[in-house]
């Protein structure tokens, strides 16, 4: 009989403990692809340096969920395909999802987060469109001569 179970997977660690994937049963998520994403944005850095661009006017006596860990939590949500807020309603217990975004408590909540992204003014979100057209250009090995942005200008009737 073949046996189809793959080798575990090793993850880089969440506060010096070891995550990994195993096909045992257990803990079950749907959103063991988050761990991956987690993996790529620590080696590319761009939800960090993205997070530094938003200007965040909060006391900090009552921040509980830093901007990058906001930002993150609905970067991955997104990535995941829960583009809704109201996701993040079950979102935030999830265990994975908690250890993609790196906290080891509940996430924010869909009102902490709809109040992050209502927050985000103009002068943030073109830093942020510059800085994500400079990673684009930086992942070529020699700089493209020249950037064709095809803009349809077909309304969308649906």
């Amino acid at each position: 009989m073949t046996n189809c179970t793959p080798s575990t997977i090793q993850f880089s660690p969440l506060n010096h403990k070891k995550i990994e994937a195993n096909f045992t049963g257990g803990s079950i998520t749907s959103d063991g692809g988050l761990l991956l994403l987690r993996e790529v944005d620590k080696r590319i850095s761009l939800t960090k340096r993205l997070s530094k661009l938003i200007a965040d006017d909060r006391h900090e006596s009552y921040v509980d969920h830093s901007t990058l860990h906001l930002l993150k939590q609905r970067v991955y949500a997104i990535a995941a395909g829960y583009e809704d807020v109201n996701d993040h309603e079950f979102l935030r217990q999830d265990t994975c999802f908690q250890t993609a975004v790196g906290r080891e408590v509940v996430l924010a909540s869909t009102p902490t987060l709809s109040r992050f992204e209502n927050s985000i003014d103009k002068q943030s979100l073109n830093l942020i469109a510059s800085e994500m057209a400079e990673h684009f250009i930086d992942s070529f090995s020699v700089p493209p001569k020249e950037l064709i942005l095809d803009v349809d200008p077909t309304p969308n009737n649906s």
